[in-house]
Order: C-alpha cells, then structure tokens, then sequence
C-alpha cells in the first residue's frame, strides 16, 4: 500500500463521517453465533460459513476497495482498522457502499474464524464475486495480442492455487482456469495466500478442461504444459503472442489428455539433489519467464 505524509492522513481522517471514525463495538458471542464449535456463524443477522470469510490485511484490503465487492460486515481489532485506512480511502473516494466497521478483541476473531487463521486483525464477510466464464476470457484476449491465462489440471491445494493467482496477478496474467470438480473452492484460506489477487485474476472454473483448452486454442491462444518430460526447456519455447500455461496437479503432473491438447509440453531446466518444484513455485517461474522474454 502507498504512504502516506502525517497531514494528509489527518485531512483525511477529519473529513470521513463520525460513524467511520468510531467503529460500532459488538463484540457478543451470542451476537456473532461463537458459542458452540459450529462452522457457521452470524453476520448482520444471517448464518455464514467461517470459511467463505476473507481474513488478512491485503486480501481484505483488496476486496474492501473493489467496487464488484459487496460488502456485508467487517470486524476488525484496532491495529486492524489502522491498517486498513488507505483501503478506506479509496472506498471512500470512489463513493462505495460499505458497512460501518465493527471493533472486537483478537480473541473474538479468532474464534469466528477457522482455526490458525492468521488474520492480521480484520475479517470480512462479503458476496462472491461475479462468475467468468471462459468465453468471457476469449472476448477478453480479442484486444489483446500478448493475452496470458495460467490453466491448472486438477491442482487441489488451495495454498498452491492462492500462490498461483498471487504469481497471476504480479506478471499480468489475465485468468487462472481450474476444472471445476477438482479444484479448491474460493474459500478465505486461498484468498488469503492470493494476497489481494482473486479481486484482479479471476478464477474461472469450467467442466471439462480439454474443452477449455481447445477454446484457447481457437482463440489464438499457443497452449504450453509444463512436466519435466518435455521436450525441451521453456527458455527455447516461443512465449510471444497469446499464451497459456498449463501446469498439473501437485503429485501426477499433467494428466495424459491434457498433455495432448497442449501445443507443446516443455520442462523447467531444474537440477541438483531435488529435481523439481512445487506447483506454486514452477509457475512462478513460468510466468516471469514469458514475462521476461516479452
């Protein structure tokens, strides 16, 4: 987040409303639903599930500030709310309907959320995003020459999916597709290992992720699998154009189908007493080489 001068952070602050300067403290755990050891909880009157809940200051930063977000009920510890000021602002300043924030202890947001959730103080409760579809993506890619997507074949941790979508949104990749049956759902957890990036990089889910590739395909789109039986290294594949990298899962690689609707299986030129990298890490590594080679 950028900085910001001890004036301006005043001049600010003095013209928000009274309300968003002294934050609402309901705190009860009758209120909230915390007494048993239920997975669902109460906000503004209505049961959720903690899981679907976006903990962490970026993720929840990033959803706060995205005028496709809505926003239902936001807790926060003090050193939260301060932490959350420039996402204020900028909610603020682009006139977004967002609820009054509500102040509680750490205690409390610990027990509304899953269990070693490291929330950095705040917790929001907000609407899924719009769904994309990727036709959506194809349209997209029509005005773009050098569109980039990340295609992943049955990649089910959602630590690995977050980290991938945080790599997505760094090197400009426009969409992560996952089969639908076999990825993780958009849960708080992976939002939060995205750091920020589900609001940017959409994840769109299809049914069957041949078809998806073949619609890529006929898109333009020069479709590359990753799997250390390429043919060879990515460094000497071409990246320009419309590109998608296909990676595989975190124990089988690409399955075999997949594979063949790629246009090219190429490999990372690991080496050493390891061998190969986790999923997350080889995308990385990935994207910033189309990044770098363009």
């Amino acid at each position: 987040m950028g900085t910001r001068t001890g004036a301006q952070r005043q001049e600010r602050q003095e013209s928000r409303p009274l309300r968003s300067q002294a934050p609402a403290r309901r705190s009860a755990a009758s209120e909230l639903g915390l007494e048993d050891d239920s997975p669902v909880v109460r906000s503004a009157g209505r049961p959720v599930n903690k899981h679907h809940l976006l903990y962490g200051i970026h993720a929840v930063a990033a959803a706060w500030a995205n005028p496709t977000r809505t926003c239902r009920t936001l807790w926060v510890t003090e050193s939260g709310l301060e932490a959350l000021d420039d996402a204020m602002g900028k909610a603020m300043e682009a006139e977004l309907d967002r609820p009054e924030p509500t102040l509680v202890e750490k205690d409390t947001l610990d027990k509304l959320l899953p269990p070693g959730a490291v929330h950095q103080g705040v917790a929001l409760d907000c609407a899924p995003l719009p769904e994309v579809a990727i036709e959506d993506i194809v349209i997209a890619a029509q005005n773009d020459p050098n569109a980039l997507v990340v295609v992943l074949d049955q990649v089910t941790d959602p630590h690995n999916v977050g980290a991938i979508i945080r790599s997505a949104a760094a090197f400009g990749a426009k969409a992560v597709v996952v089969q639908d049956r076999h990825a993780p759902p958009l849960t708080g957890t992976l939002a939060k290992t995205a750091s920020g990036g589900v609001e940017v990089v959409p994840l769109v889910r299809v049914t069957n992720l041949a078809r998806a590739i073949d619609e890529l395909k006929q898109a333009a789109f020069w479709s590359v699998g990753l799997d250390e039986g390429g043919a060879r290294p990515l460094h000497q594949v071409d990246l320009t154009g419309r590109t998608a990298v296909v990676l595989g899962s975190e124990g089988e690689g690409l399955r075999r189908l997949t594979a063949e609707r790629c246009d090219e299986v190429a490999k990372l030129p690991t080496g050493g007493p390891v061998g190969s990298l986790n999923v997350s890490n080889a995308a990385a590594v990935a994207l910033y080489e189309v990044a770098r080679r363009r």
